[in-house]
């Protein structure tokens, strides 16, 4: 029961080193994919990741286009907040990829149109909120994954 946890672009090095952290504990793999907005051996990554980075699964791709290419044939959810359909409709499947956008802007256009049918949102409760902390989202969508998977 394992799943793989994409972050395209990611931005703040502080969340890239919590959800390496999470991967870790969930027996996830971690898929980041350059432009980062930080250097992989920058502090912040390495205190929140602590020091479990050593021992966490993770794979680095030059851009989108390679990820796409290398896993073409994997099973996807794309989490946004302009999907339709809500993340307790994902259906999880042994060794499927997770894939979250950067903090700024989310996942690009392209990926969005492209990716219709397997697009998902966590729902939001207040008109006062226009998305979580990508570190929560992605801990949210793992552990349903996991209660789903077992």
């Amino acid at each position: 029961m394992a799943l793989n946890i994409v972050l395209i672009e990611p931005e703040i090095p502080n969340n890239t080193g919590n959800i390496g952290r999470l991967a870790l504990a969930t027996g996830s793999k971690l898929h980041l994919v350059r432009p980062f907005g930080f250097e992989i051996d920058d502090t912040r990554l390495k205190r929140a990741g602590l020091d479990y980075w050593k021992h966490l699964d993770v794979i680095y791709y030059e851009t989108a286009e390679d990820f796409f290419n290398i896993n073409k044939d994997a099973h996807f959810a794309f989490l946004s907040s302009h999907g339709t359909k809500t993340h307790w409709e994902i259906p999880f499947k042994d060794d499927m990829f997770l894939v979250f956008g950067k903090e700024s802007v989310g996942l690009s256009k392209q990926i969005i149109e492209a990716n219709q049918q397997d697009l998902y949102k966590i729902p939001l409760y207040s008109k006062h909120v226009r998305s979580l902390n990508i570190a929560n989202a992605v801990g949210i969508v793992v552990y349903e994954g996991l209660k789903v998977l077992r």
